[in-house]
């Protein structure tokens, strides 16, 4: 399946002064099989080296890190011969040996003319040798879920997305293309953006085998916080796991360590959420004390949202289905916001931070109660308001209070009308929200 991040791996390949590539993602959100489709079509030889699967591995990297011995043991050891440029090394589940993510560092200082790709979920916090990061000498690139927009080309529609890329303006869309595009974004409420599950609707639709192939990630992810923590950490980390889909549920959902379990305190369990952050299993949202430049400047630490790493996972930990989701029944009607908040924050992330370090934040805006932003923007020196609405509805109250109290350069909503501008207000389809701020700074 095609991915927006190839382009940025054939930029980072043209690089001139290229560093060894480090590749991060939660589990099963495709880095292995970007690489490898990278490797087939751009390189002449791939030599793959997975350290979870095969332990043994990890003895090419003892002792001396000498680039140029490593890739002699390499060439012999798989019968391909490994030249510059012409081959690109992969290094997966590279956090499970420290020595070759260490040797990063001496690739890039003493043969960069080899062409190193490394891949881990957890590369940056579960090494048995901290010390051997290689701090500066690798590129960073961050893979999350596919994005609607990538769902849609799975799904054949690429003339639709285009159609959404190319939109110069707020007029709105033929009914028929936005009505379209609403049932094909109910269907990613319910497959998401992993790419097995989109494979498998992609093949036929089954949803059936979608959500197995759902749960198995989810019982996956359970088994990384007994594998990498502690069973007291394991335990703390699965309590808060859980309790994000119940907390987005709720009209204010700021998250709260109360709702985690009945005596849960912010110390004792604030680890497990940074550990689920840094991890990509759920994204963080901080409330801004005030909407200015740089809004991490005002970002408020004790304060945030928490949202799954991916709306169909999101669905399937609920056990909603599929008629659930994409009728709309009332038992989705409690949940529908919550939806419509976690799609946003996916697109809004993988949007932003495709080609960025993962520091940059998600952000929005409380103001005594009274109102509330759901995302904040901020782009070229300037923030721009985001509201979201699952359904049509016309209110906008918040915006309203936030647009006379900061006077921002545009207020946006996302809701699921088409295209609209009305008066200072602009209308985004939920579908489009990927583009944001784009098309009202024009």
């Amino acid at each position: 399946m095609k991915r927006d991040l190839y382009d940025g791996l054939l930029a980072w390949k043209r690089q001139e002064g290229r560093k060894p590539l480090l590749l991060r993602g939660a589990r099963q959100v495709g880095k292995t099989y970007l690489l490898k489709e990278f490797g087939r079509s751009e390189f002449k030889n791939t030599v793959y080296l997975n350290f979870e699967q095969n332990r043994a591995l990890g003895e090419f990297f003892s002792g001396k890190l000498d680039p140029r011995q490593i890739i002699e043991k390499l060439s012999l050891y798989f019968g391909v011969d490994i030249r510059p440029e012409a081959a690109l090394v992969i290094f997966d589940e590279v956090q499970e040996c420290p020595e070759a993510l260490g040797s990063l560092r001496f690739f890039q200082e003493e043969a960069p003319e080899y062409v190193l790709a490394a891949a881990g979920s957890l590369p940056d916090l579960h090494l048995n040798k901290p010390t051997a990061f290689p701090v500066g000498k690798v590129t960073f690139l961050e893979l999350h879920p596919m994005t609607f927009g990538e769902f849609l080309e799975a799904a054949g529609k690429s003339g639709l997305r285009r159609l959404i890329a190319q939109k110069p303006d707020f007029e709105p869309l033929e009914s028929v293309f936005h009505d379209e595009l609403m049932g094909l974004l109910k269907k990613y409420y319910y497959v998401g953006g992993m790419p097995e599950a989109v494979s498998k609707f992609a093949a036929g639709g089954n949803m059936r085998e979608v959500r197995a192939v759902q749960t198995d990630i989810l019982d996956a992810h359970k088994h990384d916080f007994r594998k990498h923590t502690g069973k007291a950490e394991a335990v703390r980390l699965a309590r808060v796991w859980e309790s994000v889909p119940a907390q987005l549920a709720r009209e204010n959902k700021k998250w709260r360590f109360s709702e985690v379990s009945k005596h849960a305190r912010a110390r004792d369990y604030a680890d497990a959420v940074e550990w689920l952050a840094l991890a990509g299993l759920v994204l963080r949202c901080h409330r801004a004390r005030a909407p200015r430049v740089p809004l991490a400047g005002y970002c408020d630490e004790d304060a945030y949202k928490l949202y799954f790493l991916d709306v169909g996972l999101l669905g399937a930990r609920l056990g909603l289905s599929e008629r659930t989701i994409v009728s709309g029944n009332d038992l989705f009607v409690e949940y529908h916001g919550a939806f419509a908040e976690n799609f946003v924050a996916q697109e809004l992330t993988a949007a932003r931070r495709a080609e960025r370090d993962r520091t940059e934040r998600l952000f929005y805006w409380a103001g005594n109660g009274l109102a509330e932003v759901d995302f904040l923007v901020e782009e070229e020196e300037r923030i721009y308001p985001l509201e979201v609405k699952a359904g049509a509805s016309a209110k906008k109250k918040s915006l309203i209070t936030f647009g006379d109290k900061f006077a921002p350069p545009a207020l946006s909503r996302a809701t699921a009308m088409n295209f609209k501008r009305d008066g200072a207000i602009f209308n985004c389809p939920l579908y489009a929200v990927s583009g944001f701020p784009r098309l009202v700074r024009r």
